[in-house]
């Protein structure tokens, strides 16, 4: 497969070097029985020897200029079940087939952040996620409060699952290098009775306003959803910003605002 030219819109970097890619699919272990889903094959980097070790793999692949060359790897090295579509227009429950499967994959940077978001929807039908990201995005991932790159979207993920940075991966690991450093990050989304969210849309909208001017104080950024008196209630100093709140004090605030709102609408 290697006549195919990456494409620059598609955010399309192959993997080349054989000892990260031995080191991603221990890290990944994959077992007999498990359902395992790949996105973003590409060339058949990590396909190959997952589908060596495991016998059978779903991938998820939007280029249709690349799909000749993984059916040759089916042909070759196991039973392999291509998916031709946009990863974020699949349905991973559906996908899934009654059991939580593992997603894997070297993601497109230009769109990981919504396939992070897409695959926690989807967070009852996945046991965990193994993915090569831009080293930056698993920074703010895993980053912890104070940290600044702590944000978004480590409030996010971090409410709804544990993120473990695994290894850096340097350019010279992909053809074409990309300008940036890589790591593998391992996404294990939390037990639903863990993660305590009462309403998902409220707390993102909460997290959103926290961070939408991160110069600002709570009392300020939050004014439109919540009082000092309420932020204090849940254990956040009005004057503190948001990059030194836990994620604990979010998901707290998060419910006592969806609390509120459900009192009102059952007063009303």
């Amino acid at each position: 497969m290697s006549d195919h030219h990456a494409k620059k819109q598609l955010g399309q970097h192959f993997l080349h070097d054989a000892a990260i890619i031995d080191r991603i699919v221990r890290a990944i272990d994959p077992r007999p029985g498990e359902r395992i889903v790949e996105i973003g094959p590409g060339q058949g980097a990590l396909t190959i020897p997952l589908l060596r070790r495991h016998g059978a793999l779903t991938v998820i692949e939007f280029d249709r200029d690349l799909l000749p060359g993984l059916a040759r790897i089916d042909a070759e090295s196991g039973a392999l079940e291509v998916v031709n579509a946009d990863v974020l227009t699949v349905d991973f429950t559906q996908l899934a087939r009654g059991s939580r499967m593992r997603l894997v994959g070297n993601l497109p940077y230009n769109i990981s952040s919504p396939i992070l978001f897409h695959a926690l929807d989807h967070a009852g039908a996945i046991a965990d996620m193994h993915f090569m990201l831009q080293k930056e995005v698993v920074d703010r991932m895993a980053a912890e409060p104070g940290s600044k790159v702590y944000g978004r979207l480590s409030v996010m993920l971090q409410a709804f699952a544990q993120v473990t940075p695994l290894f850096d991966v340097p350019p010279g690991a992909f053809r074409p290098p990309p300008k940036v450093d890589s790591a593998v990050v391992r996404v294990v989304p939390r037990a639903p009775g863990s993660i305590g969210v009462h309403d998902a849309r409220l707390f993102a909208e909460v997290v959103k306003a926290a961070f939408s001017q991160r110069r600002k104080t709570l009392r300020n950024a939050l004014a439109p959803l919540a009082d000092a008196d309420t932020l204090r209630a849940c254990g956040v100093d009005p004057g503190a910003r948001a990059e030194d709140v836990a994620v604990p004090r979010f998901v707290a605030l998060g419910n006592a605002l969806a609390q509120r709102r459900s009192g009102t609408m059952t007063r009303g």
